[in-house]
C-alpha cells in the first residue's frame, strides 16, 4: 500500500517529465531547444537532429496568422526560392513539415549570428569587408543566374558561420521571373528604405537584379564606414538623398573603395556597374578566385543533397525520387491546404479540367516509357522536352491545326506520382476526345486514379500508409 501511494505521488512528476519531453520533440526527428529569436508571425528555436546530432534552426510559423495576414504566398515563395538557390553562402533549408496549426521550417543553424551585430560595433577592416563583399556578390550572381532577385539585402539578413563566412537568409521578399509584368519589370515596392534602390522607391518598375546591386553597394559602404550612406530623421529627406545618390565618403576610405562604391551607388540603374564588371574590379579581385567559387557552386548531385519538399499536414516529408527526379506537384499545398484527410484530389482543383490528370504508383521512368509507347500507338510524333516531360504532336490536321499535347510527371510522395496532360496547340474538343477516348483506355495498366473519378477509401488508406512510411 505504501509503495502504491509513493508511486501515485511520483506519477504527476513522471507525467510532467514525459509531457515536457514530448513537447520538445518534433515528429520524432528533432529535439527543440532554446528560443533564438522571434518576429510577428514566427519564432526560431535551436534544434538537434536526433539521428545525427546535427544542430539546426527550427522556424515555427502560426498557419492561421500567416493566412489571416495574407502571407501564405510569401512563405511559399521563400521556400520555393530556398530550394532553388543551393549555394554554400545561402542558409540551407533542409525540410519543411507541418501540423494543422503550424509550419516548421528546418534550416541550417548558423552559429555566428547576424552581420548587423558586427557592424553595430563599428566599421570592419578593409580586408574583412572585402571578403564579405566577395561572398555576397558571388551568391547574388548565383541567385540572378537562376532568375531570383533577393530584394531585401541588408546586414540583418546576412549571417556569419563559425568560420566567419557569409550566409544570406530571408528570401521572403525575393522575386522570381513569373512575377515580372508584361514590361519585363518588377513593380512591388519592398525592402528596407535605407538599402533600397531609387528606382524601387519611384514605383515605375525596376530590374530586381540591378536593385540588388545597389543594396550590395550600401552594405559595402556600411561595412567600411560603420554607418549608412543615406540617413536622415526625416524619411522624405532620406528618399531625396537616395534619388540623387547624395552621400559622402569618410576620410579613411581608400581610393579603390571610393571608385567601386561610386559605380555601385549610381541612381540610374542603366549606368550602374554590373556583376561581371564588379568581378573585374582590381579591389574586388584581390584574393578572389572565381574558378574556386564556381567549383563550389557547381557541386555534383552526389555531393549536394536537395532540400526535402514541404510536408503533408501530419508532418510527413515529401522526398524526391532518386536523381534524375520529376518535379513536385504544388507540394506546398500539402501545408497550406486545410482540407481533411489525405485526399490528394484537392490538389487538382485550380484550373485543371477533369480527365487531364491521373495518379500512378509506377515509377516515373516506367510512366514515361508507357506515355511514349501510347503516343506511338496513336501515331503522334514524340518530342522529349526534358527527363519527365514529353510533347506529343498529332500528324493529322484538325479544326485548329494539328493537336499538340504535353504530358509531365510529378511526384507527390515516394511511390505515388501524378501525370498531367495539357493542350499545347489544336482544338479543345479534339483534346478532350484525346484524353477521354484515346489516352484513358491505353493507360489503364498504370493508372491508379483519374482526377474527377471517385477517390475511394482504399486509395486514401494506401496514400496514408505511403506518407507514414517516411516519417
Amino acid at each position: 500500500m505504501v509503495i502504491m501511494e509513493e508511486q501515485q505521488q511520483k506519477k504527476p512528476e513522471f507525467d510532467r517529465q514525459i509531457s515536457e519531453v514530448t513537447r520538445n520533440m518534433l515528429f520524432g526527428k528533432y529535439e527543440m531547444g532554446r528560443l533564438l529569436g522571434q518576429g510577428t508571425f514566427a519564432k526560431v528555436y535551436y534544434g538537434k537532429q536526433l539521428k545525427t546530432g546535427e544542430s539546426v534552426a527550427i522556424k515555427v510559423l502560426n498557419k492561421d496568422q500567416v493566412q489571416k495576414e495574407g502571407l501564405m504566398e510569401q512563405i511559399r515563395r521563400e521556400i520555393s526560392v530556398m530550394g532553388l538557390v543551393r549555394h554554400p553562402n545561402v542558409v540551407e533549408l533542409k525540410e519543411v513539415m507541418a501540423t494543422k496549426g503550424k509550419i516548421f521550417c528546418i534550416m541550417e543553424y548558423v552559429r555566428g549570428g547576424e552581420l548587423f551585430a558586427k557592424v553595430a560595433k563599428g566599421k570592419v577592416k578593409e580586408d574583412i569587408a572585402r571578403k564579405y563583399f566577395q561572398q555576397l556578390i558571388s551568391v547574388i550572381d548565383y541567385c540572378h543566374s537562376r532568375g531570383v532577385s533577393h530584394r531585401d539585402l541588408k546586414p540583418e539578413n546576412l549571417l556569419l558561420d563559425e568560420n566567419e563566412n557569409l550566409k544570406v537568409s530571408d528570401f521572403g521578399l525575393s522575386a522570381l521571373p513569373e512575377q515580372l509584368r508584361h514590361d519585363g519589370m518588377l513593380h512591388t515596392q519592398c525592402g528596407t528604405p535605407a538599402y533600397v534602390a531609387p528606382e524601387v522607391l519611384r514605383k515605375r518598375g525596376y530590374d530586381g537584379s540591378k536593385a540588388d546591386i545597389w543594396s550590395c553597394g550600401v552594405i559595402l559602404y556600411v561595412l567600411l564606414a560603420g554607418f549608412l550612406p543615406f540617413q536622415d530623421e526625416n524619411i522624405m529627406k532620406m528618399y531625396r538623398k537616395i534619388f540623387r545618390a547624395d552621400y559622402e565618403f569618410p576620410p579613411w576610405f581608400s581610393t579603390e573603395t571610393r571608385r567601386l562604391i561610386s559605380k555601385l551607388l549610381v541612381a540610374d540603374p542603366e549606368k550602374r556597374i554590373t556583376i561581371p564588371e564588379i568581378m573585374q574590379n582590381p579591389w574586388f579581385k584581390k584574393g578572389f578566385s572565381r574558378q574556386n567559387q564556381s567549383s563550389i557552386e557547381e557541386q555534383s548531385p552526389e555531393k549536394s543533397t536537395p532540400p526535402s519538399s514541404p510536408a503533408a499536414e501530419d508532418g510527413t516529408v515529401i522526398k524526391p525520387f532518386p536523381k534524375p527526379s520529376p518535379p513536385f506537384f504544388n507540394a506546398f499545398k500539402f501545408i497550406s491546404s486545410m482540407s481533411s484527410g489525405f485526399d490528394i484530389s484537392n490538389l487538382f482543383l485550380e484550373q485543371k479540367k477533369a480527365g487531364s490528370i491521373f495518379t500512378s504508383k509506377y515509377s516515373a521512368s516506367a510512366i514515361m516509357a508507357k506515355l511514349e509507347s501510347v503516343a506511338k500507338g496513336l501515331k503522334f510524333r514524340i518530342n522529349k522536352v526534358k527527363d519527365f516531360k514529353v510533347k506529343m504532336q498529332g500528324v493529322e490536321e484538325g479544326r485548329k491545326g494539328k493537336l499538340s499535347v504535353t504530358a509531365e510527371v510529378f511526384e507527390v510522395v515516394p511511390g505515388v506520382a501524378i501525370v498531367e496532360f495539357s493542350k499545347s496547340a489544336g482544338d479543345s474538343l479534339e483534346y478532350a476526345k484525346f484524353c477521354h477516348e484515346d489516352v484513358r483506355p491505353a493507360l489503364k495498366d498504370i493508372v491508379w486514379s483519374w482526377q474527377g473519378d471517385n477517390y475511394n477509401k482504399d486509395q486514401q488508406q494506401q496514400l496514408l500508409l505511403h506518407q507514414q512510411e517516411i516519417i
